[in-house]
């Protein structure tokens, strides 16, 4: 029995939206942690599924005429069709209706409730819908509206089942200080001490205003709220129910991946509970950022949504798996754009690794018919090299468990530099006209042969299938999953006298502008047009328009979309916007224009930076067109 386990999980994803490109971020990493580890010889159990329970999904699916259960099963297609896909190496795919969940979610509220955690009182609060949460008058926002999601909440008191989480208060404070790694990155520690010590309250974790979900056990009109019954997949998808062994071996997960907005509740509610059932707490949570487009925050109403389906579609799967995890470090925010994604593929992909499989391969077969050569003479180079192949080895290791994607891949490509170094400091062009130097050409070419089976070892968890065709190239076994990590990772194992495969590209080169242009077209195919709702004049006569002057623009430091402008809206009202329209005006050519501005939208920050409103464009072809007015309209002139 193989005594190295490890438990990796994704959020469940709730089934009220299509998969977009930050669900296949956290699950292409878990991916990545779990083929890493089932290289290195780990009994590995990855975990991902959906969340189908909720008003959310029983008011959708009165809309379209169907049952609650009949629209999951749908929508759930979605995503496992996407993991397919994405090349997601899963071992199951939890549904929360799912039989053996619910009766594991009503075991745990047992064994809560038969601890004296539970108790029935009356929850009164305002309520969020969408975001399936209460929040207190002092949380709300201009008036009533939900801090997290900004919509409308609504009164509501009703009975509900509470769960006393402020008496594990103080013993998740010392879990989490005997723990430091419990919450990761670091820089989300602070802010989960703070709420905790701000003073835990009884969480209220039963609702009768809805029908579907799992009922409370004894008392039918109650469904258990959606944290329970969600965080709880974490253990009945491995048995919880029975108490299996395969429970016993991988309970405590090794690691929970989640996005930012879920933390406190993986990192609070999750571990109370826990403690509630009598159960060992997770030995980690960590919390990746989000993903902008252009700078600005994805959302259907902008049109600006990335289908991660049409990504793989257009640009092939494992390049879009590099750029997730290489493009920004896990944990912090970051902005998609598709010149960044095609610059990785030129640069990183076709470029550094590509080029140099070609080359060597071409060397190859032009030096010694296609049959790899000998190990026989080394030197200085070589020596160095080798060493720096056991220093990246060390630092990949280093970096996934610290669950470091992108610093793994840094050092990944500084192996890929260091075998292009070592191509043309040795010259094998230049050895192979000297006779008397054909034995230093066998073993410059076959070391960097070497490299790049070494390579493909390192990539296989980023980039499986352009590690199997690495393999395939070189002649080798592809199923690296069932190799000795241990052996393979040994230096000058790779085989002489045996010819190579069929000598392909990995990742052609893209014609930027070319590419865009096509971008552009197939996004007006095949991404899904916003939708369009229709208002009456009572919404629309809360628009103020009002007349505004630019006094100063410039560019916003790494954003190709966005200026940052100053506005005159009259009555000493200056405002700080920030518009999408840096590719198609220079900040000097907006300064004294007079502008539509919407005046009274709620301020946002954009890459980081404040803005006090929104100014009218048209979307022209492939440009903005600014809504001018004439100049003797005075700035703050409502417009009606």
């Amino acid at each position: 029995m193989n005594n190295k386990t490890f438990y990796v999980t994704t959020p469940i994803y709730y089934v009220n939206d299509v998969p977009h490109i930050g669900h296949a971020y956290t699950t292409v990493a878990a991916d990545v942690l779990a083929r890493y580890k089932r290289l290195c010889g780990y009994d590995v159990f990855f975990l991902t599924g959906t969340d189908e329970h909720g008003q959310k999904i029983e008011q959708a699916a009165q809309k379209k005429g169907v049952t609650p259960k009949e629209l999951a099963d749908t929508v759930v297609e979605r995503f496992k069709s996407l993991w397919v896909k994405l090349n997601i190496s899963n071992d199951k795919f939890i549904r929360t209706t799912d039989e053996e969940h619910k009766k594991a979610v009503q075991k745990i509220f047992k064994k809560m409730q038969e601890n004296g955690d539970i108790y029935l009182g009356e929850y009164e609060g305002w309520y969020c819908t969408p975001c399936e949460t209460y929040w207190t008058e002092t949380q709300l926002l201009d008036g009533n509206h939900c801090p997290s999601c900004g919509r409308e909440t609504h009164k509501l008191k009703e009975p509900s089942y509470f769960f006393r989480m402020s008496k594990y208060q103080d013993e998740l404070l010392k879990y989490i200080e005997e723990n430091p790694d419990f919450i990761q990155p670091p820089s989300r520690k602070n802010e989960i001490v703070s709420f905790i010590k701000e003073g835990l309250k009884d969480l209220s974790v039963s609702r009768v205003s809805f029908k579907w979900g799992i009922p409370v056990p004894g008392d039918e009109n109650h469904v258990i709220y959606v944290w329970i019954d969600a965080l709880t997949n974490y253990i009945s998808a491995i048995g919880y129910l029975d108490e299996t062994e395969q429970f016993k071996k991988y309970w405590p997960a090794d690691v929970h991946l989640v996005g930012k907005d879920i933390l406190r509740f993986h990192t609070v509610y999750w571990p109370t509970m826990l403690m509630s059932a009598g159960l060992p707490l997770p030995k980690k949570v960590f919390a990746h950022g989000w993903w902008t487009v252009e700078g600005q925050k994805m959302s259907k109403s902008l049109g600006n949504a990335i289908d991660p389906n049409w990504l793989v579609d257009t640009f092939g799967v494992d390049a879009i798996r590099y750029f997730l995890l290489r493009e920004v470090p896990f944990g912090l925010d970051g902005d998609f754009s598709f010149k960044a994604l095609i610059h990785r593929i030129n640069g990183d992909l076709a470029n550094d690794l590509g080029n140099l499989l070609n080359r060597t391969l071409g060397m190859i077969k032009r030096y010694f018919d296609g049959v790899i050569p000998a190990y026989k003479e080394e030197d200085e180079s070589d020596r160095e090299l080798l060493a720096k192949i056991e220093e990246v080895f060390e630092e990949v290791d280093k970096h996934l468990n610290n669950i470091a994607f992108n610093k793994a891949l840094i050092a990944i490509w500084q192996l890929v530099s260091e075998l292009n170094k070592y191509i043309d400091k040795n010259a094998p062009w230049m050895l192979a006209k000297d006779e008397s130097k054909r034995d230093r050409l066998e073993s410059v070419l076959y070391l960097v042969l070497d490299g790049i089976r070494i390579l493909s070892l390192l990539i296989y968890p980023f980039m499986p299938d352009t590690a199997k065709e690495i393999r395939r190239q070189l002649n080798l076994d592809i199923d690296l999953h069932k190799s000795n990590f241990d052996e393979l990772k040994k230096v000058k194992q790779l085989k002489s006298g045996i010819k190579i495969g069929e000598v392909k590209q990995l990742f052609p080169r893209i014609d930027e502008k070319e590419f865009l242009e096509k971008i552009s077209k197939e996004n007006e195919k095949t991404m899904p047009e916003p939708s369009v709702e229709e208002i009456t004049i009572d919404h629309f006569s809360k628009v103020v328009i009002k007349a505004g002057k630019i006094l100063e623009a410039e560019k916003i430091v790494k954003s190709e979309k966005l200026l940052k402008l100053k506005v005159d809206l009259g009555n000493n009202d200056i405002r700080q916007i920030v518009a999408g329209v840096a590719k198609s005006y220079n900040p000097e050519d907006l300064k004294g224009k007079t502008v539509a501005v919407v005046s009274n939208l709620k301020p946002a920050k954009l890459m980081g930076v404040k803005s006090e409103g929104m100014i009218l464009a048209a979307w022209v072809g492939d440009r903005h067109v600014v809504v001018e007015l004439p100049d003797d309209v005075p700035a703050g002139s409502i417009i009606k």
